[in-house]
């Protein structure tokens, strides 16, 4: 018995990868990557929700970022064509909260650049959440930065059930990418969410210069905070920041770490974010098949979306449930 089914029957009986296990699946023959995929296929059919969870956000506030994340548009440290400015409406963010929401899409997030949203900022939000939670059947997710538990509290008071805080990238190599905040700051935000009954979703970026190992590392860390949720994006080079010039990752590449992430992972979900519409639609299949469950849906994110009714035409032909509200 090869030693990928072995790791294979692992998971399915219950069992996790251990960090020397996971980092052997960083270099594959043409062989054991195929038996790679087979099996991520067989977890996701054996734990993965049949329902796919699809989440749609607003860019509630933009740019003037002062934090100098080398892959991000909104940074002020970088020179980019991005749209700014302050905190959406109200109008504006309900228009687009029901739009999404009579479409089918299960949740809804506000979205803002910067550190952390504070203040008057923060108020006004949370009313902008008490009016959503009115919404039957809406979940409500927010990403706000690095909140510390009062604030995070006011958030899950007004009605929002999930924080999403990326890790971005493995402790490894995060600092290459970033200088200030860490990864550490990062965990202590989820981990303070967790504390005021809040689920999490965080996951990060693939293409940023790491190595497969240093995803696999990536993989691992995100155990430690425990999502229920897990969004992969695909760096889209944006002209003006400091991975401009990045080079693309390869498809197999890319179905490689999902496949591996589904191992990880096997109850998560895995969840299609930006970056995935340069890739081809039968690779996106594919990445159904093996592990992907979930994705954030219309064309509202600040690099490259996809549009709706693509998509639910693909998830369900890929055999997933997406439940349609009346038009």
């Amino acid at each position: 018995m090869d030693s990928i089914t072995l790791l294979k029957n692992k998971v399915l009986d219950g069992g996790e990868l251990t960090e020397a296990e996971a980092m052997g699946l960083a270099e594959l023959s043409d062989e054991a990557y195929k038996q790679l995929l087979e099996a991520a296929t067989e977890i996701t059919s054996r734990f993965g929700s049949r329902d796919f969870d699809s989440c749609s956000i607003i860019n509630a506030r933009s740019g003037r970022c002062p934090e100098d994340c080398k892959w991000c548009a909104q940074s002020a440290h970088h020179k980019t064509n991005v749209e700014t400015y302050p905190l959406v409406d109200r109008e504006t963010c309900m228009a687009l909260a029901d739009y999404n929401h009579k479409r089918g899409i299960g949740r809804f997030s506000l979205v803002t650049s910067g550190r952390k949203v504070t203040g008057k900022a923060l108020d006004t939000i949370c009313d902008y959440y008490r009016e959503l939670s009115t919404r039957e059947g809406m979940g409500l997710c927010a990403s706000m930065g690095l909140l510390d538990a009062d604030e995070l509290r006011k958030l899950r008071e007004a009605g929002v059930e999930r924080y999403h805080c990326n890790l971005e990238s493995a402790p490894s190599y995060f600092p290459t990418l970033c200088s200030t905040h860490s990864i550490e700051d990062k965990i202590k935000t989820i981990e303070a969410a967790h504390e005021v009954g809040m689920e999490v979703c965080s996951g990060g970026i693939i293409g940023m210069g790491e190595t497969m190992s240093q995803r696999i590392e990536f993989a691992l860390t995100l155990k430690r905070v425990r999502p229920v949720s897990i969004p992969i994006n695909i760096l889209c080079p944006i002209p003006g920041t400091p991975l401009e010039n990045s080079a693309p990752l390869t498809e197999r590449d890319i179905l490689q770490t999902i496949a591996i992430f589904r191992m990880l992972h096997p109850k998560a979900v895995l969840r299609f974010a930006g970056g995935r519409a340069l890739i081809s639609r039968d690779t996106q299949r594919m990445a159904l098949k093996i592990g992907i469950n979930g994705g954030i849906m219309g064309d509202l994110l600040t690099t490259i979306g996809a549009q709706i009714d693509e998509d639910i035409e693909m998830v369900t032909g890929c055999g997933y449930n997406f439940k349609r509200s009346e038009q």
